[in-house]
């Protein structure tokens, strides 16, 4: 790990930060690189976090570590896939709770890719490297559900876009503490990286407009069923969103405080429904909810009838 410290010429008053590194580091450090470093908050300018379309000024001190360049190389491991829909270009998921998508520090076997290098046999997009092939959005290790994986390049660039715009179909059915009175809702609250821990998300003015609509589904004596649609699909969307409002996903330590016998959070990706990037048919699919799921749903129905 190299330690890194650049000060900004005069020429390069008034460019991006994301750029001005860009061109100053040549081809030791890719641009979206800097952009994650800069969304991380790794990278500072003048000891301060900014955003990527930060203007540096003459004489800005920008850091950050520059990590020893590592040849990862994907292992296909035979790990059971529950598959709800495949074709030639694209697959449907239905990943367990529990396991991660890609492969990243501490978690490089026993992931979603890991098993799809071994379904596909290679078979995957390759637009977001080597680490993500085929992963074209995420959902997190403790979320279960439905996630849509594409084997070329064409399927990946159709879908990202369905993506961009907000055209994807994502219900998402979760327990939240407390009791949400309204039948339904919406939550139209911006979402940014937290500004102090930068692993986590928060709801703040210069975040980016996130949406989350919600209808309950059942209510207990401590807790709401809830089903959330997605207009948006920020980072943490959901679980930042239910939150801010008071009513914290079941089982969120990041976000909340309560957990249900080490089950951790209780969000499950149910639908999933977007028009196929390459044939334009309409593909949908439902991920029933799963076990560990259910048997809370009737532990909490008992106890509201004691």
């Amino acid at each position: 790990m190299e330690k890194m410290e650049l000060t900004i010429p005069q020429e390069y008053e008034e460019v991006r930060l994301d750029k001005c590194v860009s061109e100053l580091m040549g081809d030791k450090l890719s641009r979206s690189s800097i952009q994650k470093m800069i969304k991380d908050g790794t990278l500072t300018v003048n000891g301060k976090t900014e955003k990527s379309s930060y203007c540096v000024k003459a004489d800005d001190i920008v850091s950050f570590e520059l990590s020893d360049p590592i040849e990862l190389e994907i292992k296909e491991e035979n790990i059971p896939l529950s598959i709800l829909y495949e074709d030639e270009d694209l697959l449907i998921v239905d990943k367990p709770k529990g396991m991660v998508v890609h492969p990243a520090a501490g978690h490089l076997e026993g992931t979603l890719v890991n098993a799809l290098a071994w379904h596909c046999k290679g078979k995957l997009s390759g637009i977001n490297g080597v680490l993500r092939p085929g992963i074209v959005h995420r959902i997190d290790k403790d979320t279960s559900g439905s996630l849509v994986v594409c084997k070329n390049d064409m399927s990946h660039k159709g879908l990202a876009e369905q993506f961009q715009v907000h055209s994807i179909t994502r219900k998402y059915y979760c327990i939240c503490c407390g009791i949400i009175k309204e039948e339904e809702g919406t939550i139209d609250r911006p979402i940014g990286r937290h500004p102090v821990d930068r692993k986590k998300m928060c709801v703040t003015e210069n975040g980016k407009r996130a949406v989350t609509h919600y209808k309950v589904l059942e209510r207990f004596q401590k807790y709401t069923f809830l089903e959330c649609t997605l207009e948006t699909g920020r980072t943490h969307q959901i679980r930042v969103h239910l939150a801010s409002i008071g009513h914290p996903i079941l089982g969120d330590l990041v976000y909340g405080q309560q957990d249900y016998k080490g089950l951790g959070q209780i969000l499950h990706a149910g639908v999933l429904g977007f028009q196929h990037p390459i044939s334009g048919e309409w593909i949908e699919v439902k991920s029933e909810l799963p076990e560990y799921f259910q048997d809370l749903l009737i532990k909490l129905r008992l106890n509201a009838k004691k």
